[in-house]
């Protein structure tokens, strides 16, 4: 088994699902679409599962018989809905932000590493007050690549200027820690998450947590979510 880096260099997470539970703003927003259609909107667990896989994944549960271009044609129309209330209802996992406040006072940066494209990334995270907080921030569009590749963890440490071989990588999908383990992280799969549907203790990664306090415990932060 892979041992925890010691010292503990940075931790870099996935944002959707990881940090933050965004899935009731985004089903808000695809609630709104489908009322303006006439078609009755999937249940929302439906809804949360696929999250991670992003807007065309979402709109999909609502539209199953739509060609992939038809979806890709009603994306702008829900992101900007979305974009609209982006943080009416989402927060960070219960204990996730002392966990990243107990971190910042160890001096250990953190940052974020998300397939969301960066014009909503950058807005939530302003909106939530975090983005002056995080070490880094790569989202979906920031390189021609995005996760499962392992150049946008990459960049996001060296954003924060560390060697990835002494950071973790966290998130609540299987490209999560390929493109962790592939960049030379410690990686962490957590169980709170959206999944898509997943187990994460078939991922691979070093290491699987079920909650948040279990995560915060390993790295010794005093957190009790």
């Amino acid at each position: 088994m892979k041992k925890l880096p010691q010292p503990l260099a940075g931790v870099f997470l996935d944002l959707d699902g990881t940090v933050l539970d965004s899935a009731l703003d985004l089903y808000a927003a695809l609630e709104s679409v489908c009322a303006d259609d006439g078609v009755p909107p999937p249940a929302f667990d439906v809804v949360r599962q696929v999250v991670s896989r992003g807007s065309r994944a979402i709109l999909a549960t609502a539209y199953p018989h739509d060609s992939n271009d038809r979806l890709i044609e009603r994306m702008p129309g829900y992101l900007a809905r979305y974009e609209r209330d982006i943080a009416v209802h989402t927060r960070p996992f219960d204990g996730m932000d002392e966990a990243l406040l107990a971190l910042e006072e160890r001096g250990v940066p953190w940052g974020i590493v998300t397939n969301k494209p960066g014009f909503l990334t950058d807005r939530l995270l302003a909106a939530l007050k975090m983005d002056v907080r995080a070490a880094s921030v790569v989202s979906g569009d920031t390189l021609p690549v995005k996760k499962p590749d392992p150049a946008p963890v990459l960049l996001a440490c060296e954003q924060a200027g560390v060697d990835p071989a002494r950071c973790l990588f966290v998130g609540d999908d299987r490209r999560d820690v390929e493109a962790g383990r592939a960049a030379g992280c410690y990686t962490v799969a957590v169980s709170w998450g959206y999944l898509d549907g997943g187990d994460p203790r078939t991922w691979g990664a070093d290491l699987v947590v079920d909650t948040v306090a279990e995560f915060a415990a390993m790295l010794g932060l005093p957190v009790h979510a």
